[in-house]
């Protein structure tokens, strides 16, 4: 098939740092599409000028009936790097599309500062949530982060102050490759930058606090980092469920009777490429669960208010669901069903209700049927003992 769109990637020193290919597609183009930035930097071209509307989506009508005639998409840098790219190849197939990239602003900043890129977490937040950035902060850590415009600086600077890593050196580093770039350094609570242009990276190694808050890998984070009225699975019952549930990369999860959210917050914080679904009755609740969310780096959970098993109907299918509040014979067989094939079931009761729809869960589909107990200190005059919570029993099944 003809190669009728041309996807390239521009950089802020414009049109003369294109290879001569590049530049005779522009030439040659009926229709260039691109930013106000990305057009401003081609100057004039014979080809008529589309501006990305918002949404982009916007453009794909009048890009689809261009097919077969040459036409050209500008983008930043790498287009298939949090770019463009992605986008239109969800419409046009490659046989249809020729690329040609530009260096990415990652690897602009990582040869500025001398950083291996394998070494560092790439992450956007243009046009994404802010609060993915949390996850990302961890000890000696270094980051690149693509920022949404020039307030994007300082929002970092305050969070690592907050966070207990005012130490942590920020470089700011400003449309790199162009004749304008400009580079800044200084500690995070030391932040004065008053004049940081719109388009701009920013580099982050973190220096933490002995004190410093920080999102630990393994599963199981301190009850009172949730904000709860306590509807919430306690952590070491909450590290168990996690490990029954298996998140693997780029899997949905139900999280039916979610209470604050804690089982789906830590099973998106297992990959940032899982979703979850937090199914949840109480509308109080619910925005509980949202502001755990945010607060904890999972601003793209999903909330739905309503008791199941109708709120299950219409979600994106699961791969895994867990019932964790409200399990009833219809729910179970509800989830059950919504389950595909290899699909994981986890449910935890305390009542003995409950326990007994497991049990003949666990009889009619097998699996694994655990009893729970955890037990924790508490002073008893001038010594200890141990105070024993609500036992739990587990189900966990496997769909065949």
């Amino acid at each position: 098939m003809e190669k009728w769109l041309s996807i390239i990637g521009i950089g802020e020193a414009g049109i003369e740092s294109l290879p001569p290919a590049a530049r005779a597609l522009i030439a040659n183009a009926r229709l260039i599409i691109g930013g106000a930035r990305h057009l401003a930097l081609i100057g004039d071209a014979a080809a008529e000028k589309l501006s990305w509307p918002s949404p982009l989506t916007d453009a794909l009508p009048r890009l689809l009936a261009e097919r077969g005639s040459p036409t050209v998409v500008l983008a930043s840098g790498d287009p298939f790097f949090y770019g463009v790219g992605d986008l239109i190849s969800r419409h046009v197939s490659r046989e249809e599309i020729f690329v040609i990239p530009s260096p990415s602003a990652f690897s602009l900043a990582a040869a500025r500062l001398g950083w291996s890129q394998q070494d560092c977490a790439l992450l956007s937040l243009h046009g994404r949530a802010f609060e993915r950035l949390t996850p990302h902060l961890q000890p000696h850590a270094r980051l690149l982060a693509l920022s949404w415009d020039e307030t994007t600086p300082a929002r970092i600077a305050q969070r690592l102050t907050a966070n207990g890593m005012g130490a942590s050196r920020l470089i700011v580093l400003e449309r790199l490759g162009g004749p304008k770039e400009r580079i800044h350094e200084t500690r995070a609570d030391a932040f004065c930058l008053d004049d940081v242009a719109a388009l701009n990276t920013v580099a982050i190694e973190i220096v933490a606090d002995p004190s410093a808050r920080m999102i630990p890998r393994a599963p199981g984070l301190p009850d009172d980092w949730f904000e709860n009225d306590g509807q919430l699975t306690k952590r070491e019952i909450r590290a168990v469920t996690l490990s029954a549930l298996a998140p693997r990369k780029g899997e949905t999860l139900w999280d039916v009777g979610a209470g604050s959210g804690s089982i789906s917050i830590e099973w998106m914080l297992s990959d940032p490429s899982n979703r979850a679904v937090a199914i949840e009755r109480d509308a109080l609740r619910a925005a509980r669960i949202a502001r755990n969310a945010l607060a904890l780096g999972t601003p793209d959970l999903e909330i739905v208010t309503g008791a199941a098993p109708q709120a299950l109907l219409d979600l994106q299918a699961p791969d895994a669901i867990f019932i964790g509040g409200g399990a009833n014979a219809e729910t179970l067989e509800a989830a059950w069903r919504a389950l595909p094939a290899h699909g994981r079931i986890v449910v935890n009761a305390v009542t003995l209700e409950t326990q007994t729809l497991l049990t003949q869960a666990f009889e009619e589909k097998g699996g694994d049927l655990t009893h729970l107990q955890i037990s924790r200190a508490r002073p008893v005059g001038r010594f200890h003992a141990l105070d024993p919570a609500m036992a739990v029993l587990q189900w966990r099944g496997v769909k065949a």
